[in-house]
């Protein structure tokens, strides 16, 4: 008998293997953030609605971080100091925790305003509502420190440092990280070598200009090419432009977020804040969002507005694809200041020694020792021993006298 093989089965096709699940996460960086004046009750009865239609874009993101421009304490008496002072109640977390915002950035000139105490109670009411905190604490070490964050399979590395106003920089004791940028340089350096993506936000610049001062230019220069892969400003309250460093965004001022100020000036009204797409501990995308600031809260800009926005600030960022546009960008704001904005504030300041001395006091300082001010009236008091006008591009100056003059 033969016996036979049976016939041989036809192999089966391999199963493609799944593809690989590259670790991707989104993170979203807003500005100033702080429940005063027309936001202070609408964040405490009502928190969601005050965000209105940017909540679900909030809650895309997997790490969420805000500027947290006040302290949130029961503290009664503020300290002396140049500018306004800001609190909110420790109830007013709500308004973090209902995004929910992850990480609040702590150093600005307004989270010391009523002292320790008020920083401490702060830092009590976060961390009893998980929100974590970087820019400030109670010893230099602390406000030093850097925050690592582990989302959506990255690691985030924040660098969070300020100009504090009225010298409430940390000089081994409670405060913000101050204008150290050589200290910021080595930090985002450390970071980069542990892996993953740095990003350093800086409270600092001058307030309602269109255009960054160079020394601002600078220091963020500076800290994109120690390896920061995004380097993002807030402080001066209304919109500045963009730069990209070898692929890298440098966003000099988002504006004011959840931010109300008695205005009706367009650019005090608007901001934008930037989400980031992340994979493998790179930046991969970058997105923008603006939005505008109404009594009752905040709303994105759709159709013409959104365009409107978007064209005012591809126009601001113009000047950044050269390295000394901005400093002729620059020029046009000294001449719209000129001795008249000198002079101008010197005798406001003089007057006020009569009626509240310590707060004139408090005024002259801060004038000397924070950069946003001592440059502005070093680079003034120059051009008036110059003799020399100022020079600037074409259609600076009209940015210029836009951002003072034109109304929402």
């Amino acid at each position: 008998m033969t016996r036979t093989r049976p016939a041989a089965r036809p192999a089966r096709p391999k199963r493609p293997s799944p593809p690989r699940q590259v670790p991707r996460t989104s993170i979203l960086v807003a500005s100033d953030w702080a429940p005063i004046r027309a936001l202070a009750l609408p964040m405490r009865l009502h928190p969601e609605a005050l965000y209105g239609d940017l909540l679900p874009v909030l809650r895309r993101a997997d790490l969420r971080i805000v500027n947290l421009e006040c302290a949130l304490t029961d503290a009664e008496t503020p300290v002396w100091k140049s500018g306004a002072v800001f609190k909110g109640a420790p109830e007013h977390v709500l308004g973090l925790t209902a995004v929910p915002f992850d990480v609040a950035c702590l150093a600005n000139n307004h989270v010391l305003d009523y002292g320790v105490a008020g920083l401490r109670e702060t830092l009590r009411v976060l961390d009893r509502h998980d929100v974590q905190t970087v820019g400030a604490g109670l010893t230099e070490e602390e406000a030093h420190a850097p925050l690592t964050c582990l989302s959506g399979g990255s690691k985030v590395h924040i660098v969070n440092f300020s100009e504090g106003e009225d010298l409430t920089a940390s000089r081994g004791g409670p405060g913000v990280f101050g204008w150290d940028i050589a200290r910021a340089v080595d930090l985002i350096r450390r970071c980069k070598k542990q892996g993953g993506v740095v990003l350093a936000i800086g409270h600092c610049g001058l307030e309602y200009v269109p255009y960054p001062p160079p020394y601002v230019v600078a220091a963020f220069r500076a800290l994109s090419d120690a390896g920061a892969d995004a380097v993002i400003g807030h402080h001066p309250h209304v919109p500045q432009g963009i730069e990209w460093r070898e692929g890298r965004p440098i966003i000099y001022s988002l504006g004011n977020f959840a931010f109300y100020q008695q205005t009706d000036l367009h650019h005090r009204k608007v901001g934008f804040f930037v989400t980031l797409d992340c994979e493998n501990n790179r930046i991969t995308g970058v997105d923008f969002f603006p939005y505008r600031i109404a009594d009752a809260g905040l709303h994105l800009l759709t159709g013409s507005d959104a365009a409107d926005f978007r064209r005012t600030l591809a126009a601001l960022s113009a000047p950044f694809k050269t390295g000394a546009g901005p400093a002729r960008a620059w020029q046009a704001y000294l001449a719209y200041y000129g001795m008249a904005g000198f002079t101008g504030e010197v005798q406001g300041m003089l007057d006020r020694m009569t009626t509240e001395p310590q707060k004139a006091a408090a005024m002259f300082r801060n004038r000397l020792t924070t950069m946003q001010h001592s440059e502005l009236w070093r680079e003034c008091l120059t051009g008036v021993m110059s003799g020399e006008t100022p020079k600037y591009p074409a259609g600076a100056y009209r940015f210029v006298e836009e951002y003072f003059t034109k109304k929402a």
